[in-house]
């Protein structure tokens, strides 16, 4: 069973291979992809140090008592 002319999608090569294109929905473009890029929130570049002193020392709860 073939599909008649009219019913076949459009098909385009990309980086990733073949991609058929649905009709009324429009590629992703670069500028699209560029801007969802500059509006995502940086991210640290290093990990954390874990915050030890007052309420939040983990060491300090780790001594034994000497009393």
């Amino acid at each position: 069973m073939t599909a008649r002319p009219q019913d076949r999608l459009e098909a385009e090569w990309s980086e990733c291979g073949e991609q058929t294109l649905i009709p009324g929905v429009c590629p992703v473009s670069l500028r699209e992809r560029l801007t969802l890029l500059a509006n995502t929130p940086l991210a640290p570049t290093k990990t954390q140090k874990p915050l030890n002193i007052g309420l939040f020392d983990e060491d300090a709860r780790n001594q034994l008592n000497l009393f």
